[in-house]
């Protein structure tokens, strides 16, 4: 129950009140963004993970399947591992937001 009150919904921590957030527009229009829950990644390599996030075409609603399942999960958060100046976060694409956190 602890646990269900520190994460929102997703899974994700809480949303730091000092993140850092860069905002842009998809290839289609759509408001994206990116936020920096650690407050430690360099600016200038937030914008280029944006804008690269942006020209693959990552951001909206994705279709998952587990391998060999037999249903599919629409927006169903995507993760991997960043490297950003000299540190390594967790990113987490939803939609069109994706968020560092601590990895």
């Amino acid at each position: 129950m602890i646990q269900e009150q520190q994460e929102e919904e997703g899974g994700l921590p809480p949303l730091r009140s000092d993140a850092v957030i860069l905002a842009a527009k998809t290839k289609r229009g759509k408001l994206c963004r990116v936020i920096d829950n650690t407050v430690s990644a360099p600016r200038e390599e937030l914008e280029a993970l944006l804008n690269d996030l942006i020209e693959q075409e990552h951001f909206g609603p994705s279709g998952l399947s587990v391998a060999g399942g037999n249903t599919i999960s629409i927006g169903a958060p995507q993760s991997a591992h960043v490297q950003l100046g000299g540190n390594i976060y967790r990113m987490i694409v939803v939609d069109y937001e994706a968020r560092l956190e601590e990895f």
